[in-house]
């Protein structure tokens, strides 16, 4: 496309990207009554006289066929829906850019890692998978973690999830997983949820599952925030050097705040609260400057190690333990602005798997092929065609030249005689040519094998891993898995389905198998599963896979609610800001009433929520900071009394004054307050509370 040397296009992309709507050059403007403003036009540019109401014969008579603008308003509104992703639907996304900590040219020869310091432009997409588009954002649910890397040798997609593994080995079983785990066709239910028949039929006859099974029932399927997830490239690739020698490897994403998710009974009230959470969420840390940031992690290693290695590193269900291989830091990911349009930039971004840049390449695995087809051809009916890359979010940000053309919505076509290659055209009529020594080359690999239908004998081990996952967990999160479990088998009608899950758990871990049985209440115990291959129970816990071994180490990016009344403390209430705001954390105050309150000192201290629509499951912790007078009123109040009662059965760090003791008896506390609880009027600074809260849940109260 273009000439060597000519660049037009891409800086016609470049302006269709920078360019806000209706700023274009040129372009009439007229007064109004708050100012200056453009005038409203057509699709065409034709000023529009009036946009209330359309042309009529007569007052009362019928709309006229020639109103051009109503029949272009009306067809564009009409057609302004385009198809949802069958799978990560709902998502949200944010630009930033990707900062290289040092030359890894002795690994890749991939461009971005080259310079120390290189800033790379990045659009990153969070998203839910089996939910629509208007589904909530805290299901039980994997989350994708797809980055578009815009490099100076084209654009690089990292497509992953928030869990290293998948359900499926092979990717002609990817039409099947997926419309297993969405709505049961019959009944069109439920919404953004496994907790069904099909689902868990589905599972319980595919034992290679049985591995993502213990990290969909962990609390990894219901984060907290974006910015408290991890993210993994899931996949082997490979890197390849400049003399044509590669290695393999994992990315990793590793977010700097630390890990954390919520606790079940939490997150059905934060759906219900606020059904926007993960969106508000990554919206307000943006917009007030606290920018996420992840690390980029490789995990490198030659063919010797994936040889030696105890599992099949071409299969998608499986992965390297840090502790047997560590993860190497090698950048960190930033994000610092949101999109200025949701459908431009975020619905509209197409993420392909195939996307890869000289220096990376694919490996062999089955599951990675397959997408390497399915991604391309979902945009293709998405986005309505084959120019979907002319869109900005999609257009690459470096010089572009080839000789595709037409098609739906062509924004730039080759210019000049040749629009084919080879041709005998010289200099600029004769367009682009390859490069040999700089151009894409895949690794050289040598495969032979016959052409069958097969899956590999070393894919076959579907529970030592799953085992191993179990047993990294702390007894808190071993718990929370099991109650997962039941709950999502108990939504399982059918009998035999639920017998057939314990049947593959008793070659996990069978106490996790007896207390499942129990809590669905089986009468008998099912025999186990025949294992295509015996399950290993040698290897090691992994405490890298246990999020609460991996949580913050302080209260930054966290969020603090204040139940305040009239006649509080001021002077402690600023005290407290101060504290958080330091430790880089978010104040905000909940009150009985959204104007606020008037705090001891005559001020009024404006509220950003009131009580009703402000649970505490929207905070991290809560501080409950009523004045003698008002606490009366407030343990009168319903949603007061839950409040605190959803802070301690959320396992959550409570500050308090003495007049709240009035609320928490009415809420039904224990009279002897836990070690999460933390006086702020009896000496206890509010640094003394904050230290405390770091680790965000108190895990030694009962029921934990």
């Amino acid at each position: 496309m273009g000439k060597p040397g000519n660049d037009e296009e891409a800086q016609g992309r470049a302006r269709l990207h920078d360019e806000e709507v209706g700023r274009g050059p040129g372009g009439e403007t007229h007064q109004v009554a708050g100012g200056e403003v453009p005038v409203l036009t057509t699709q065409q540019g034709v000023p529009v006289a009036d946009d209330q109401n359309s042309l009529k014969a007569g007052a009362r008579g019928p709309t006229l066929l020639e109103d051009f603008h109503f029949r272009e308003k009306l067809f564009h509104f009409d057609h302004e829906r385009i198809p949802e992703r069958v799978v990560h639907a709902r998502g949200y996304g944010a630009h930033g850019y990707f900062e290289t900590y040092e030359s890894l040219s002795d690994l890749t020869r991939a461009d971005l890692f080259q310079r120390a310091g290189e800033k790379t432009p990045a659009f990153v997409r969070f998203s839910t998978v089996a939910g629509n588009k208007g589904s909530a954002d805290m299901v039980r649910d994997v989350r994708g973690f797809a980055v578009k890397l815009y490099t100076r040798e084209g654009n690089w997609d990292i497509v992953g999830n928030n869990i290293p593994v998948f359900f499926i080995q092979d990717a002609i079983k990817f039409p099947d997983v997926v419309h297993a785990v969405k709505q049961e066709p019959d009944r069109d239910f439920p919404q953004a949820a496994s907790a069904h028949d099909n689902f868990w039929d589905f599972i319980s006859l595919t034992p290679e599952s049985m591995h993502m099974v213990m990290w969909i029932m962990s609390d990894r399927t219901i984060p907290r925030s974006f910015r408290f997830m991890e993210g993994f490239g899931v996949h082997t690739f490979r890197l390849v050097d400049a003399e044509g020698g590669w290695r393999f490897v994992k990315f990793h994403w590793k977010p700097k705040l630390g890990l954390q998710s919520v606790v079940w009974n939490e997150a059905v009230k934060i759906n219900g609260a606020d059904p926007d959470f993960h969106r508000r969420d990554l919206w307000n840390a943006v917009q007030s400057g606290n920018f996420p940031e992840w690390e980029l992690g490789l995990q490198v290693f030659d063919e010797d190690f994936a040889n030696s290695f105890d599992f099949d590193l071409l299969d998608p269900t499986k992965i390297i333990p840090e502790e047997v291989l560590p993860v190497r830091k090698v950048g960190r990911l930033v994000l610092d602005r949101m999109v200025d349009n949701f459908f431009a930039e975020t619905e509209q971004v197409a993420f392909c798997t195939q996307n890869i840049v000289p220096g990376i390449d694919f490996s062999e695995d089955p599951l990675l092929q397959g997408r390497n087809f399915s991604y391309l051809d979902t945009q293709l009916k998405r986005l309505g065609g084959p120019n979907f890359t002319h869109l900005p979010i999609n257009a690459p940000k470096c010089p572009f030249h080839h000789f595709q053309q037409d098609g739906h919505m062509a924004f730039f076509n080759p210019k000049g005689r040749a629009n084919y290659e080879p041709n005998s055209w010289g200099g600029a009529e004769g367009g682009p040519r390859e490069a040999p020594d700089i151009g894409f080359k895949s690794a050289r690999t040598d495969i032979a094998g016959p052409k069958l239908r097969i899956r590999s004998d070393t894919f076959a081990d579907h529970y030592s891993q799953a085992r191993q996952f179990y047993i990294s967990q702390t007894e808190v999160e071993q718990r929370h898995l099991t109650d997962a479990l039941v709950f999502e088998l108990s939504k399982v009608e059918t009998p035999v389905i639920r017998e057939r899950m314990v049947s593959h758990l008793l070659n996990i871990d069978a106490a996790l198998a007896g207390k499942v049985a129990d809590g669905i209440g089986l009468t008998q115990m099912p025999q186990a599963a025949t294992p295509a291959r015996p399950p290993r129970t040698d290897l090691p816990p992994s405490p890298a896979l246990s999020i609460l071994q991996n949580g913050p180490q302080s209260f930054a990016g966290r969020k603090l609610g204040v139940l305040v009344t009239d006649g509080c403390d001021a002077a402690l209430v600023a005290a407290l800001r101060s504290a958080v705001e330091d430790a880089g954390g978010m104040v905000e105050l909940v009150a009985p009433r959204v104007g606020g309150v008037t705090a001891d000192d005559g001020r009024l201290l404006p509220a950003h929520h009131q009580l009703d629509g402000a649970p505490s499951v929207l905070f991290d912790a809560v501080a409950v900071l009523p004045s003698a007078e008002g606490v009366a009123a407030l343990a009168d109040k319903p949603q007061a009394r839950d409040f605190v009662a959803d802070a301690y059965a959320h396992y959550k760090f409570v500050a308090y004054v003495s007049a709240a003791r009035k609320l928490f008896d009415k809420a039904g506390l224990p009279a002897q307050l836990d070690g999460g609880f933390v006086a702020l009027d009896t000496g206890s600074p509010p640094s003394a509370f904050l230290a405390a809260a770091a680790p965000l849940r108190f895990w030694a109260r009962p029921g934990a």
